[in-house]
């Protein structure tokens, strides 16, 4: 009987634990893993110059993303009226296609909160010349309360970033948001298969945009400019995470 239970046993496969390998890079990089309950997705914590950010993967928060999404925010401190947008060019033109339908149907007489940012902007910002940039130009739009912030912005490490992820992470221009908003750093990315290369891009994509736009905060930091106002409405909204796994 025993000899039988042991061959029972020594045949049954070990039990994988999903996204084993996410967590393992985790814990390489000494970041905060946990998976989400009912198996939705997971978090990852980290630091940034002492400062701390917030990654999570799972169902998509924005109607315009399929199948799984990937969201980083991080608190920095920004002045509030920075507002800078960078997106992918095939969203771009999704959303102002979305909008103009929305008012010359009639189904909306006036932006109002409860639209993504996203869409709220590129009627709001006028949209910046991206020409000086030769290879992001076909691959980005851009909108932005100032209109020399987002070049100030893209030029430098976050450009080449970007350049690099085309050919990986970025490659067929996927549904992608780079943001600031209300003194915060955001990145929103359709991604079904979170492997650790695609976090290593996305995670150096991110780190260079806080980077970049702290030099853009400091270069703005006498200027008495006025800038607009984009309301109350929420980028964000977190994972129920109260029972992680």
């Amino acid at each position: 009987m025993l000899e039988s239970f042991k061959r029972l046993f020594a045949g049954r496969p070990a039990e994988v634990l999903p996204w084993a390998d996410v967590a393992d890079w985790a814990s390489r990089h000494s970041l905060n893993f946990r998976r989400v309950r009912e198996g939705e997705g997971f978090v990852i914590e980290g630091r940034l110059d002492d400062q701390p950010w917030r990654m999570e993967w799972g169902p998509p928060q924005r109607t315009y993303i399929a199948g799984r999404e990937l969201r980083i925010r991080m608190e920095l401190k920004l002045p509030g009226e920075l507002q800078m947008l960078l997106l992918s060019k095939p969203l771009m033109e999704q959303l102002e296609r979305q909008t103009y339908d929305s008012f010359t149907e009639g189904l909306q007489t006036q932006i109002d909160t409860g639209t993504p940012e996203e869409m709220r902007w590129l009627v709001m910002f006028p949209k910046v010349n991206l020409n000086m940039f030769r290879v992001l130009r076909s691959h980005f739009g851009a909108v932005a309360s100032g209109s020399g912030t987002v070049v100030t912005w893209l030029e430098g490490p976050l450009g080449l970033h970007l350049e690099r992820a085309l050919g990986t992470l970025l490659a067929n221009d996927p549904p992608f948001v780079l943001m600031t908003l209300r003194g915060r750093a955001y990145l929103r990315l359709q991604l079904l298969d979170p492997d650790p290369s695609s976090l290593d891009s996305v995670l150096g994509i991110f780190e260079a945009a806080i980077a970049q736009a702290r030099r853009v905060a400091t270069s703005l930091s006498d200027s008495a400019q006025e800038w607009p106002s984009t309301g109350g409405s929420t980028a964000w909204q977190s994972f129920d995470d109260t029972k992680p796994r």
